[in-house]
């Protein structure tokens, strides 16, 4: 198991949920973690303090991840601040429900520019680096609604469907290159994206996922070297009923 003491790692949309659990757990790892926020400040800053509190190390850094201009000034940011980013969580997106009948264009491109180009214009600017020092890793967080279509609408299942195929297009390019790709697919997880959407628990374990079940999946994909192109569907046996 590869060792992240010292390492960079990136969680984009960590003021909260699950990138704040993958942010907390990878800074345990011995992680240095920029705690990527677009507009909850005051958020990110609690994800950090948390983070130290813990003998960790962590700074907030704000881009709107689904701009390039954006994204390229995180990445020369981080890289003047602390080094180049090692470890890439894709996290940040948005999931905005809609009936079928109600989506509309906007709404498609809002998801697919916040939930999946934002994946591609990390990816690719984060690569450079990690492909001169032969290590890196990428974990997308992706959705069982990839897979089932799940209750937010076409349009977020579709983009995080996507994600998908960015994660196995890119583990393919990369294997040989010390550079894993993998995913992550949560299905209904105590957040505050969800919170007011379910109130009974429909997987067969009884109960909704905990944050940071996901965060323990993510650790392991980016402490492990041998696994590459894989998406991890975490719902609780939703596949069972």
């Amino acid at each position: 198991m590869d060792s992240l003491k010292e390492k960079i790692a990136l969680v984009t949309g960590a003021s909260r949920g699950i990138g704040r659990a993958c942010a907390v757990a990878l800074a345990q790892e011995g992680a240095v973690i920029a705690v990527n926020y677009r507009e909850r400040e005051n958020e990110a800053a609690e994800s950090c303090r948390l983070i130290e509190a813990a003998g960790g190390r962590a700074f907030p850094v704000r881009a709107d991840v689904s701009k390039a201009d954006e994204v390229a000034a995180l990445l020369e940011k981080i890289a003047v601040d602390a080094g180049p980013v090692s470890v890439l969580v894709n996290n940040a997106g948005v999931s905005t429900k809609r009936s079928l009948d109600d989506i509309t264009e906007a709404d498609f491109d809002e998801a697919v520019a916040v939930n999946l180009k934002s994946a591609f214009l990390l990816t690719q600017a984060a690569l450079p680096a990690m492909r001169e020092a032969g290590w890196g890793r990428i974990v997308n967080i992706s959705s069982n609604a990839a897979f089932t279509g799940g209750g937010t609408g076409p349009h977020y299942a579709a983009s995080k469907a996507g994600m998908n195929g960015l994660t196995h297009a890119y583990a393919a390019l990369l294997a040989g290159e010390g550079i894993t790709v993998n995913a992550v697919a949560p299905g209904v997880i105590e957040t505050e994206m969800i919170s007011n959407r379910y109130s009974t628990p429909r997987a067969p374990v009884g109960r909704f996922g905990r944050a940071e079940e996901v965060a323990g999946a993510v650790v392991m994909f980016v402490r492990t070297g041998y696994i590459t192109g894989q998406t991890l569907v975490i719902s609780g046996g939703m596949y069972l009923n």
